[in-house]
Protein backbone atom coordinates (compact mmCIF):
# COMPACT_ATOMS: atom_id res chain seq x y z
CA UNK A 1 0.00 0.00 0.00
CA UNK A 2 2.90 2.33 0.55
CA UNK A 3 4.18 2.02 -2.76
CA UNK A 4 0.83 2.63 -4.22
CA UNK A 5 0.34 5.78 -2.25
CA UNK A 6 3.87 6.84 -3.26
CA UNK A 7 2.97 6.32 -6.86
CA UNK A 8 -0.74 7.74 -6.34
CA UNK A 9 1.18 11.19 -4.66
CA UNK A 10 3.79 11.33 -7.49
CA UNK A 11 1.19 10.96 -10.41
CA UNK A 12 -0.62 13.76 -8.67
CA UNK A 13 2.36 15.96 -9.30
CA UNK A 14 2.83 15.07 -12.94
CA UNK A 15 -1.22 15.71 -13.06
CA UNK A 16 -1.98 12.14 -13.71
CA UNK A 17 -5.10 10.89 -12.35
CA UNK A 18 -6.26 6.88 -13.06
CA UNK A 19 -10.00 6.19 -12.60
CA UNK A 20 -11.24 3.53 -10.12
CA UNK A 21 -13.69 1.37 -12.31
CA UNK A 22 -14.80 0.17 -9.14
CA UNK A 23 -15.01 2.82 -7.01
CA UNK A 24 -19.06 2.45 -7.02
CA UNK A 25 -18.52 -1.18 -6.01
CA UNK A 26 -16.29 -0.81 -3.35
CA UNK A 27 -17.69 2.40 -1.63
CA UNK A 28 -20.90 -0.21 -1.38
CA UNK A 29 -19.62 -3.21 -0.79
CA UNK A 30 -16.44 -2.14 1.43
CA UNK A 31 -18.12 0.88 3.35
CA UNK A 32 -16.42 0.58 6.16
CA UNK A 33 -12.83 0.36 4.44
CA UNK A 34 -13.97 2.93 2.08
CA UNK A 35 -14.01 5.29 5.01
CA UNK A 36 -10.52 4.73 6.07
CA UNK A 37 -9.24 5.43 2.43
CA UNK A 38 -10.99 8.59 2.81
CA UNK A 39 -9.49 9.38 6.52
CA UNK A 40 -6.26 8.16 4.63
CA UNK A 41 -6.29 11.27 1.64
CA UNK A 42 -7.40 13.56 4.08
CA UNK A 43 -4.06 12.90 6.15
CA UNK A 44 -2.23 13.04 2.83
CA UNK A 45 -3.71 16.52 1.99
CA UNK A 46 -2.92 17.53 5.63
CA UNK A 47 0.90 16.28 5.54
CA UNK A 48 1.87 16.50 2.16
CA UNK A 49 -0.50 19.37 0.72
CA UNK A 50 -1.82 17.28 -1.94
CA UNK A 51 -5.53 15.92 -2.60
CA UNK A 52 -5.74 13.15 -4.19
CA UNK A 53 -8.68 11.77 -5.90
CA UNK A 54 -11.38 9.66 -4.42
CA UNK A 55 -10.72 7.02 -6.98
CA UNK A 56 -7.38 7.06 -4.78
CA UNK A 57 -9.52 6.08 -1.49
CA UNK A 58 -11.20 3.40 -3.25
CA UNK A 59 -7.43 1.63 -4.58
CA UNK A 60 -6.60 2.08 -0.68
CA UNK A 61 -9.37 0.47 0.31
CA UNK A 62 -8.43 -2.47 -2.37
CA UNK A 63 -5.31 -2.95 -0.25
CA UNK A 64 -7.24 -2.85 3.14
CA UNK A 65 -9.34 -5.28 1.84
CA UNK A 66 -6.64 -7.34 0.85
CA UNK A 67 -4.59 -7.54 3.59
CA UNK A 68 -7.34 -8.39 5.70
CA UNK A 69 -7.94 -11.46 3.28
CA UNK A 70 -4.71 -13.51 3.76
CA UNK A 71 -3.78 -14.75 0.87
CA UNK A 72 -5.22 -12.10 -1.59
CA UNK A 73 -3.78 -10.05 -3.57
CA UNK A 74 -5.43 -6.39 -5.09
CA UNK A 75 -6.13 -7.92 -8.11
CA UNK A 76 -7.85 -10.69 -6.75
CA UNK A 77 -9.81 -8.32 -4.57
CA UNK A 78 -10.58 -6.08 -7.48
CA UNK A 79 -11.92 -9.45 -9.39
CA UNK A 80 -13.76 -10.54 -6.13
CA UNK A 81 -15.77 -7.37 -6.13
CA UNK A 82 -16.91 -7.60 -9.98
CA UNK A 83 -17.64 -11.35 -8.60
CA UNK A 84 -20.10 -9.69 -6.19
CA UNK A 85 -21.63 -7.44 -8.35
CA UNK A 86 -22.26 -9.93 -10.87
CA UNK A 87 -24.06 -12.31 -8.34
CA UNK A 88 -26.17 -9.44 -6.89
CA UNK A 89 -27.33 -8.68 -10.82
CA UNK A 90 -28.60 -12.30 -11.10
CA UNK A 91 -30.76 -11.97 -7.73
CA UNK A 92 -32.03 -8.55 -8.95
CA UNK A 93 -32.75 -9.50 -12.60
CA UNK A 94 -34.05 -12.72 -11.55
CA UNK A 95 -36.71 -11.14 -8.78
CA UNK A 96 -36.53 -7.81 -10.66
CA UNK A 97 -36.36 -5.88 -7.38
CA UNK A 98 -33.98 -3.35 -5.90
CA UNK A 99 -32.19 -3.98 -2.58
CA UNK A 100 -32.64 -2.26 0.20
CA UNK A 101 -29.36 -1.55 0.72
CA UNK A 102 -29.65 -0.28 3.99
CA UNK A 103 -31.71 -3.32 5.73
CA UNK A 104 -29.91 -6.21 7.85
CA UNK A 105 -30.77 -8.32 5.14
CA UNK A 106 -29.16 -6.85 2.51
CA UNK A 107 -26.10 -6.32 4.84
CA UNK A 108 -25.93 -9.73 5.81
CA UNK A 109 -25.91 -11.05 2.31
CA UNK A 110 -23.47 -8.65 1.30
CA UNK A 111 -21.33 -10.07 3.59
CA UNK A 112 -22.20 -13.71 2.91
CA UNK A 113 -20.98 -13.15 -0.51
CA UNK A 114 -18.03 -11.93 0.55
CA UNK A 115 -17.21 -14.95 2.53
CA UNK A 116 -18.21 -16.95 -0.49
CA UNK A 117 -16.32 -15.36 -3.34
CA UNK A 118 -13.34 -15.60 -0.42
CA UNK A 119 -13.57 -19.60 -0.62
CA UNK A 120 -14.47 -19.74 -4.22
CA UNK A 121 -11.17 -17.75 -4.96
CA UNK A 122 -9.33 -19.82 -2.42
CA UNK A 123 -10.90 -23.27 -3.28
CA UNK A 124 -12.16 -24.41 0.59
CA UNK A 125 -15.39 -25.62 0.72
CA UNK A 126 -17.81 -26.14 3.47
CA UNK A 127 -19.71 -29.65 3.50
CA UNK A 128 -21.25 -30.73 6.30
CA UNK A 129 -23.08 -33.61 3.88
CA UNK A 130 -26.79 -32.40 5.49
CA UNK A 131 -28.71 -33.62 2.61
CA UNK A 132 -32.24 -33.58 3.89
CA UNK A 133 -32.13 -29.89 4.57
CA UNK A 134 -31.47 -29.18 0.57
CA UNK A 135 -34.32 -31.18 -0.06
CA UNK A 136 -36.60 -29.06 1.89
CA UNK A 137 -35.16 -25.94 0.99
CA UNK A 138 -35.82 -27.07 -3.04
CA UNK A 139 -39.31 -27.33 -2.56
CA UNK A 140 -40.03 -24.90 0.25
CA UNK A 141 -38.04 -21.70 -1.60
CA UNK A 142 -38.56 -23.29 -5.24
CA UNK A 143 -37.57 -19.49 -7.20
CA UNK A 144 -34.89 -18.74 -4.57
CA UNK A 145 -33.56 -22.02 -5.36
CA UNK A 146 -33.66 -21.50 -8.69
CA UNK A 147 -31.51 -17.96 -8.62
CA UNK A 148 -28.94 -20.11 -6.31
CA UNK A 149 -28.80 -22.62 -9.65
CA UNK A 150 -28.27 -19.79 -11.50
CA UNK A 151 -25.75 -18.30 -9.29
CA UNK A 152 -23.89 -22.05 -8.93
CA UNK A 153 -23.86 -21.97 -12.86
CA UNK A 154 -22.14 -18.88 -13.48
CA UNK A 155 -18.96 -19.11 -10.79
CA UNK A 156 -19.09 -22.83 -12.68
CA UNK A 157 -18.56 -21.52 -15.76
CA UNK A 158 -16.10 -18.33 -14.76
CA UNK A 159 -14.48 -19.88 -12.57
CA UNK A 160 -14.51 -23.67 -12.76
CA UNK A 161 -15.67 -23.92 -9.43
CA UNK A 162 -18.35 -26.28 -8.09
CA UNK A 163 -20.52 -25.47 -5.39
CA UNK A 164 -21.43 -28.08 -2.58
CA UNK A 165 -24.74 -28.53 -1.89
CA UNK A 166 -24.48 -26.78 1.68
CA UNK A 167 -23.37 -23.58 -0.06
CA UNK A 168 -26.38 -23.82 -2.27
CA UNK A 169 -28.27 -23.68 1.02
CA UNK A 170 -26.88 -20.72 2.45
CA UNK A 171 -26.64 -19.04 -0.98
CA UNK A 172 -30.81 -19.96 -1.26
CA UNK A 173 -31.37 -19.14 2.12
CA UNK A 174 -29.37 -15.74 2.26
CA UNK A 175 -31.63 -15.32 -1.24
CA UNK A 176 -35.20 -15.85 0.79
CA UNK A 177 -34.16 -13.37 3.43
CA UNK A 178 -32.45 -10.34 1.26
CA UNK A 179 -35.93 -10.90 -1.54
CA UNK A 180 -38.38 -10.95 0.87
CA UNK A 181 -39.87 -7.79 2.37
Amino acid sequence: MTDHISFAVERSKQGIQIKNALLWEIKRFYNHEFFIGKEALSIIKKRLGIELPEDEAGFITLHIVSALMDSSTVGETAEMTKVIQNILNIVKYHFNVEFDEYSLHYERFLTHLKFFVQRVFSGVEIDDDDKNFLLVLKKQYKNEYKCALKIRDYINKEYGYDLTEDEMVYITVHIKRVTTK
